[in-house]
């Protein structure tokens, strides 16, 4: 009586990723790409936050899913971080999950905070700056 959830996506021809160990996540083996994909948000939030990166840095990212059309990226920066992009070659976006941020481009200096999303088009030059320890995630598109 309906379709089985696995084969709305059995002629679906697409390998599902996973990232290999790196120096900060030596576990590695971690799915970043597949057909359909659930991120546990929390569980990386608290990965992210308990990663030595995190302690020693005034940053730590981990992305979450990644295609060859999109990628989604969750950041953490301590209050005083910046990052900066002079060429930027992406739409993207970012949510605010945590604290509070300024993005400055040509244009005008924005401040972002919880709850609200932010969109740059592609070739838009930036700089995000934490003005407290905040947690956002960033979309990118091609």
């Amino acid at each position: 009586m309906g379709i089985v959830f696995e084969d709305m996506f059995k002629n679906f021809h697409m390998e599902n990723t996973n990232i290999d160990a790196t120096y900060n996540r030596p576990e590695g083996d971690r799915k970043i790409d597949s057909p359909v994909l659930l991120i546990d948000l929390p569980g990386y939030i608290d990965q992210l936050k308990n990663e030595k990166a995190w302690e020693e840095n005034d940053r730590n990212a981990i992305t979450i899913y990644k295609s060859n059309k999109l990628r989604i990226i969750l950041v953490a920066l301590h209050k005083g971080a910046n990052m900066k992009t002079d060429r930027p070659q992406n739409i993207f976006t970012l949510q605010v999950l945590k604290g509070k941020l300024t993005v400055a481009t040509n244009y005008a200096a924005t401040e972002v905070d919880k709850d609200k999303i932010f969109a740059i088009h592609d070739d838009v030059p930036y700089t995000i700056s934490a003005l407290k320890k905040s947690l956002f995630l960033m979309t990118l598109a091609e």
